[in-house]
């Protein structure tokens, strides 16, 4: 996570690089919950990653027979392996609790509700990612995220002079 300081700076946690962030899901989704999972990662996976190289604005996490999985996570092919690159747009499995995933199932069970990444990082070398128990917007909800956004930033416009 990062930790606000005064003035609305974040401040990165220690030990963390971030990667990849999904700006879009609090514009799509009402986030409600987060949890951080481990990622099942090829070699060359990594070292693309360690490039800074990867998407997750597409990519949604499932549980398929008690173990959890992420799809559409796009790692782009790291060009110096050669003949033993990955494929692009693999399905990954995810590394939780027991626990974890039985709640995250029985959320995911309820209407709407969907498990979303937000955050692709390293956490002292080990590559995380962060899903967020989501419930898809209204076109009304996004609306209003729009009004809020942009009365704020008029808010800060006229205290600034």
């Amino acid at each position: 996570m990062m930790s606000a300081v005064p003035g609305g700076l974040f401040v990165p946690e220690p030990g963390r690089k971030i990667i990849a962030r999904n700006r879009r899901a609090g514009f799509e989704y009402t986030l409600l919950d987060t949890v951080e999972a481990g990622l099942v990662l090829r070699g060359s996976e990594v070292k693309s990653l360690r490039d800074g190289k990867a998407s997750i604005t597409e990519a949604y996490a499932r549980i398929e027979d008690g173990e959890a999985f992420i799809h559409n996570l796009d790692i782009p092919p790291y060009p110096m392996a050669g003949p033993f690159n990955h494929e692009p747009k693999r399905v990954r499995k995810l590394l939780l609790h027991r626990r974890e995933i039985d709640k995250l199932l029985g959320k995911t069970r309820e209407r709407g509700m969907t498990l979303i990444p937000t955050l692709l990082y390293f956490k002292f070398g080990r590559a995380k990612l962060e899903l967020a128990l989501a419930k898809a917007k209204k076109k009304w909800d996004k609306r209003e995220a729009i009004e809020a956004r942009d009365a704020k930033r008029e808010m800060q416009r006229r205290t600034r002079y």
